[in-house]
């Protein structure tokens, strides 16, 4: 689209050939006069009006240079400006893209970290069945705990198969958007402590600057710079035109490029002060785009200053549920601890201790997922801001060295 309009500004270089053969006596006596061949027979005026066959074998070079085209350059500036609203868009899709990818990828390790974290509860259950069926054999605790720890750990065990399939399908939609058939690696078992998503998501939370470096932004600036070109191009059509030519020709009857040359010059101007009325359509037209390209950019700079408010809200609120998730891991935690003791020594039902030990179980997969959801907050921050999200990768970077 940008290169286009140069048709109206840059020069034009022809080549032409052909061949002819014509009686009219116009153009017998043209053509001969051109193969520089006329000779005072020709001015019989019988020859004249009844003339043989003149044949040419024609061709010529042409050159054609706009000197000024005022609709081609405002074109140019509407073209080019179209062009950087695409690369924009183009920029912002894949910014977009990669959000998708990040809420998969963490999305699959959340999986698989809650897989994990079922399947440390299911061995921990199991210890549970081990523990009251003994207690059960010496006559300390009824054969129904035994029974009951036996149920509970049952339905452990059928939450870890849900997350193992669970964590699959997880894996196989992060395979389907990164467009392979299966994962490169092996994907990380846990995600990032809550101290390294801290760090990235503190260096975003702060007041921003205003939006217009977003792509989307940008892409919406760029498409109403164009919009108005085109509309100052469309009143363009109205001015006189100017372009400039020169050609060499050849004339001969028997082959190309031969005989003697000739050669033109010369200077155009047109003026077309009105055609039909199609150029006060063309006007109306491109000023109804403009003005729905300026409510676009409108729309688009508000819809940016909204997410950047609402990406920091998010990114606060995030804070504020990790704090409270880890709060519960350590409260339960030490709840299942004690109660496990109190268990041991006859003071707590096997009821109480399995609740204590599910209620460790739920608050860290809660944990996870307030870590998830602070990732999200701060990929969807950066974005906001129109930052680069690949510095999201730190975080399995930094994983990855810890594990």
């Amino acid at each position: 689209q940008a290169i286009a309009p140069l048709r109206g500004i840059l020069p034009t270089l022809r080549v032409e050939a052909g061949a002819m053969a014509t009686t009219d006596p116009i153009g017998a006596f043209g053509t001969t006069l051109r193969q520089r061949a006329i000779t005072p027979a020709d001015f019989d005026p019988t020859r004249l009006n009844f003339p043989e066959a003149a044949r040419n074998r024609m061709a010529a070079l042409v050159l054609e240079q706009p000197i000024f085209n005022a609709d081609a350059w405002t074109g140019r500036r509407a073209a080019t400006a179209a062009s950087d609203a695409t690369r924009a868009m183009a920029s912002w899709t894949r910014s977009s893209t990669r959000i998708d990818v990040v809420r998969a990828y963490y999305g699959a390790t959340l999986a698989t970290e809650v897989r994990e974290t079922l399947a440390a509860a299911t061995r921990a259950a199991d210890a549970h069945v081990a523990r009251a069926k003994a207690l059960a054999d010496t006559g300390l605790v009824t054969r129904s705990d035994a029974l009951l720890a036996q149920v509970r750990a049952g339905e452990i065990t059928a939450r870890y198969l849900e997350a193992s399939s669970d964590a699959d399908h997880a894996q196989r939609g992060l395979a389907v958007l990164l467009g392979v058939p299966t994962l490169p690696a092996a994907l990380p078992t846990a995600l990032p402590d809550a101290a390294q998503i801290r760090t990235l998501a503190a260096a975003d939370s702060a007041d921003a600057s205003p939006v217009a470096m977003r792509d989307d932004v940008r892409a919406a600036r760029a498409a109403l710079d164009a919009a108005s070109a085109d509309a100052l191009r469309a009143k363009s059509l109205y001015l006189p035109r100017v372009n400039g030519f020169a050609r060499y020709d050849w004339n001969d009857p028997t082959r190309l490029f031969a005989n003697e040359r000739a050669w033109t010059v010369g200077v155009m101007a047109t003026w077309t002060p009105f055609a039909g009325g199609s150029e006060i359509a063309e006007v109306r037209s491109t000023n109804a785009r403009n003005d729905a390209a300026e409510a676009r950019h409108e729309a688009a700079t508000s819809q940016a200053a909204l997410a950047l408010s609402r990406s920091k809200d998010r990114v606060q609120v995030a804070l504020a549920q990790l704090q409270i998730a880890e709060q519960n891991v350590e409260q339960a935690a030490e709840a299942h601890r004690i109660v496990a003791r109190k268990y041991d020594g006859g003071l707590a039902t096997i009821s109480e201790l399995l609740e204590a030990s599910a209620s460790e179980t739920q608050s860290r997969m809660l944990h996870a997922v307030a870590r998830y959801h602070l990732i999200l907050a701060a990929a969807d921050r950066r974005l906001a801001l129109g930052a680069d999200l690949l510095s999201l990768t730190a975080l399995d970077a930094a994983s990855t060295s810890d594990r």
